[in-house]
């Protein structure tokens, strides 16, 4: 159901909406809302904290609210978090935003699955960013690792113990039953109000919904136009689970890493540069409109105060049919975070998850 004029023709070329779930306008944001299965709701675009530095996430945090961003996506792993936690609080004290305005998102960490690890992990997480609760708590991988205590190193990253003579993520398996188990004992703790999985393929999220008592309100995955994972953003919509793109503007993120290359980037293909120019917009708010009308969330991250205006000023203009099939025609199923290519390389372990 939709109630925004310019909102009339979303859902027209091959988006979806999870069953039960609506996206209204709040005339208070500038992004609008999805109502999830929990019955909560969140905007449907984020500002993504993965890699941003500490000394600068803080300040990014605080301008994105201001801005008009109320939905940031966080993580244990990120290893910012107390930043963050600065950031929302000076937002707050300014009067730019309540608590009950923002949606927090944030995950477990693979060493944390579990169930005894699973509800410190979310505690320490909210002793960092200074809140009661989180509106999404996260599973950050369908990968298990060794756990790590908070005293010996946090956050504990992949390497099981990094001064060992060959440093190397150290598997112990863990089932996603008792991991989830644990998970929704915090929705009843009201630690987290809604819960979800990221990084899991069809498979994973049809099993977790067979016996899942609190079902997954959300699946965060790499989507971009090289990347559209169309089949996997149509089985969670008829599973009534709401994804949320992490990576939406592609390969950028990814260059420093030795993961990828510049001109790699979709920013650079000649068919956004023509859409990016009929439709007077940046080459990044055409990819970004290019999800948005597939109907789910996204999390663009950047630090400068410009593009993060650029990257929420999405909702003015409307990507036509053959504007979306072109955009579509990108798709070359290119991932660049894949635990099955990084994980060997970087951490001497081979561990795929999308094979």
């Amino acid at each position: 159901r939709l109630r925004s004029a310019c909102w009339s023709a979303v859902f027209i070329h091959f988006a979806f909406k999870p069953k039960g779930a609506d996206i209204v306008r709040n005339i208070k944001m500038e992004s609008p809302l999805i109502t999830l299965n929990s019955g909560h709701t969140i905007p449907q675009i984020g500002f993504g904290t993965w890699k941003a530095e500490p000394g600068v996430v803080g300040r990014a945090v605080e301008d994105a609210l201001r801005i008009g961003y109320r939905h940031l996506d966080c993580a244990c792993d990120y290893g910012n978090e107390q930043e963050v936690g600065k950031g929302i609080k000076a937002a707050i004290d300014a009067g730019v935003c309540k608590r009950e305005d923002i949606f927090v998102t944030s995950k477990l960490w693979n060493t944390f699955h579990k169930k005894e690890h699973v509800r410190p992990a979310c505690e320490k997480t909210l002793s960092d960013l200074g809140l009661d609760y989180v509106d999404l708590y996260l599973i950050h991988f369908p990968i298990s690792l060794k756990y790590v205590p908070f005293e010996e190193r946090y956050p504990p990253e992949w390497i099981h113990d990094p001064s060992a003579e060959n440093p190397t993520m150290v598997v112990d398996p863990v089932p996603v039953s008792e991991t989830w188990a644990a998970m929704e004992e915090l929705v009843d703790a009201g630690l987290a109000k809604s819960i979800g999985v990221s990084n899991f393929n069809c498979q994973l999220v049809a099993d977790l919904c067979s016996y899942a008592r609190i079902k997954p309100a959300v699946n965060q995955v790499e989507i971009h136009p090289h990347l559209s994972q169309s089949f996997l953003v149509r089985f969670c919509h008829d599973l009534g689970v709401v994804v949320t793109a992490y990576s939406p503007l592609g390969s950028g993120s990814y260059v420093a890493l030795g993961m990828t290359k510049e001109q790699d980037s979709v920013l650079l293909d000649d068919t956004v540069k023509e859409l990016a120019a009929k439709h007077k917009k940046t080459v990044a708010q055409i990819v970004l409109r290019w999800g948005v009308q597939r109907g789910y969330t996204l999390i663009p991250k950047t630090v400068n105060e410009e593009r993060m205006k650029q990257n929420l000023d999405l909702f003015g203009f409307q990507l036509d049919g053959d504007d979306m099939e072109a955009l579509d025609k990108l798709n070359k199923n290119i991932r660049y975070n894949d635990p099955g290519v990084f994980c060997e390389l970087a951490f001497n372990q081979f561990y795929p998850i999308h094979g």
